[in-house]
């Protein structure tokens, strides 16, 4: 192994960080076209053609999907962390409207009068996400502009202003010819930006994009009283009923959805009425899949297809399996503990002692014995996984709470540069951008523990990953440093959270620019990603959702996450329990 710390070179990236910056230390409002000469000059991976007076439709598919709609309204962006901050600087944002996005979780307000948004940032990586795709957008936004100054868009803007149902292929060929870009790469513009498709078009249409941007406070106590506010919330509305403090706790950062699945087993027991779903609604696509899965994989897989239709049917066919999912989760001992104040994270307690054996996927449980169930006082923590810099505040704060942490377990998606989209990697050299640390740690699962999960993809253990600063602070020379170095994985929370484990198991704060041992921790440690995307195909997945064949392994992943913590809580039980039995 190559143990000398790699070094990116990329002073590109370093330039446009420090520019941004020091202009957001202004306490008045700075303009993104500021920011636009130095964002060109990074040659971001992510924004292939920058420079070029062709657009970049998978740049801004990308952004779109990670910002609300209302982006298109807005003018003026406003950061903060705490309520009080956005009120005291004048933004009642209480009273605005909500709004959300779909590839991106943030606590986002609107006013339309005012043409303003606030933003909630829960570490400087928010704002190392935000202003990029700002700039990406607004340099997009003004390429179309100027594209949609021809007569052949006018024409077709005047006619259709108001349309919201999809354009036909005629439509499509017509415009794609006028706007210089492919007919298939605006039909994803238009699934991106749904009924809004012409209504965007026509905003674009009237005018340039100016984009002014305004950060309220960016200290580390301020993110530090935000991570803090994010505690009390949680002690507070599961307070009363389980003691969070005193409890053994199995951290788990993945999403909403993949762990609650598997210990409520609701998918599976509703497997009938999700079959008919899909039959009557039309899903032919997802009839197929089922079928293919039935036929050539059988049960073992079949439950990770029925978790990914779930949320559609969910959707779709009214309250009463909504309420009943709810109710056998309130059985099963799961608390979720939606984010009030600050910023937007979904938190869930689950209590394994309370946990209905008969219902757990049966991979959770394999052929470990579950008669220690009820005398557990073991507890899940599964946070929805945070962006960046917010896994170390939020890891840390947890650790600095709670008296015994059992085991760490992370699952996030990551960009490949050896594998594809759907593959499973799991490393144990992480490389940190953020504090320069090179972390080497025994992970605690190996290929051979996803693998029976996994329908489409392949596993790849003994990887070395990065976590970088952002998604769009990334260029060739940079992927190509690391990937001569040996690093296959680029993610963003691996290295802030193996920061938090330093400080969990050492008397001092973590290093900076160092290689890092942490062999030996004395609580599980566990780091698994997902490819969501490829980076060298240079943006062609960027803003692609993912189908059944990117989502199974996140339920591939969530098994054996919760398989393991089965089986810690399994030993740890007979320790205390003799009569428990063996696993």
């Amino acid at each position: 192994m190559d143990r000398t710390v790699p070094k990116t070179g990329s002073e590109e990236i370093e330039l446009y960080m420090r520019t941004y910056y020091s202009l957001l230390r202004s306490s008045q409002t700075i303009q993104i076209e500021t920011l636009v000469e130095s964002h060109l000059t990074m040659d971001s991976s992510l924004h292939v053609l920058a420079r070029s007076p062709q657009p970049d439709v998978s740049t801004l598919v990308y952004s779109s999907m990670r910002m609300p709609p209302c982006i298109i309204d807005v003018d003026l962006v406003v950061l903060g962390q705490l309520d009080r901050q956005f009120s005291a600087a004048g933004y009642p944002i209480n009273e605005w409207e909500k709004v959300y996005s779909s590839g991106r979780r943030r606590r986002t307000h609107f006013n339309e009068a005012q043409r303003t948004m606030a933003v909630f940032v829960a570490s400087r990586s928010d704002i190392d996400d935000l202003i990029p795709m700002l700039t990406a957008y607004q340099i997009e936004w003004n390429k179309l502009h100027h594209l949609l100054q021809g007569e052949i868009p006018k024409l077709f803007l005047a006619q259709y202003q108001n349309r919201q149902d999809p354009l036909t292929d005629a439509e499509i060929e017509m415009l794609s010819t006028a706007l210089h870009v492919e007919s298939a790469d605006l039909r994803r513009l238009e699934v991106a930006w749904g009924g809004r498709f012409v209504q965007t078009l026509d905003r674009m249409a009237h005018g340039r994009k100016q984009f002014g941007v305004r950060l309220l406070a960016g200290s580390l106590a301020a993110y530090r009283r935000a991570t803090a506010q994010w505690w009390d919330e949680v002690v507070a509305q599961v307070g009363n009923a389980v003691n969070l403090q005193e409890r053994p706790i199995y951290f788990v950062s993945s999403n909403a959805h993949s762990v609650v699945n598997p210990l409520t087993g609701f998918a599976i027991r509703e497997e009938a009425n999700i079959l008919r779903y899909m039959q009557s609604r039309g899903h032919q696509n997802l009839l197929s899949e089922y079928q293919a899965i039935q036929a050539d994989r059988g049960l073992t897989h079949k439950h990770n297809f029925l978790y990914y239709v779930l949320k559609k049917y969910l959707t779709d066919v009214g309250d009463k399996p909504r309420n009943q999912m709810a109710a056998d989760e309130r059985e099963s001992g799961i608390y979720r503990v939606p984010s009030q104040h600050g910023f937007d994270i979904e938190t869930q307690v689950i209590e394994l002692n309370k946990l209905n054996a008969d219902w757990l996927d049966p991979r959770v449980k394999g052929d470990l014995p579950t008669d220690w169930l009820p005398y557990s006082d073991a507890l899940i923590l599964n946070i929805d996984y945070p962006l960046g810099l917010g896994a170390y505040e939020l890891l840390t704060r947890l650790s600095e709470q709670v008296s015994h942490l059992v085991g760490v377990y992370i699952m996030g998606k990551a960009a490949t540069l050896n594998g594809r989209i759907g593959d499973v990697m799991i490393s144990n050299v992480v490389h940190d951008e953020h504090s320069q640390n090179t972390y080497l740690f025994n992970n605690c699962f190996t290929a051979q523990d996803i693998a029976p999960f996994l329908t489409y993809g392949t596993v790849l253990d003994n990887q070395k990953a990065i976590s970088a600063l952002g998604t769009f602070l990334q260029n060739s020379r940079y992927m190509s440093v690391f990937y001569q170095e040996g690093y296959t994985v680029i993610e963003m929370e691996g290295g802030p959270y193996m920061s938090s484990v330093y400080e969990v198991v050492r008397p001092k704060r973590h290093p900076q620019n160092e290689i890092v041992t942490l062999y030996g921790a004395p609580f599980d440690v566990g780091i698994l990603h997902y490819a969501s995307d490829t980076p060298f195909t240079k943006g062609k997945n960027l803003g692609t959702n993912l189908s059944y064949a990117g989502v199974d392994p996140t339920y591939a992943t969530s098994v054996a996450i919760l398989h393991r913590i089965m089986a810690k809580e399994a030993e740890r039980m007979r320790s205390v329990r003799p009569l428990v039995a063996a696993p």
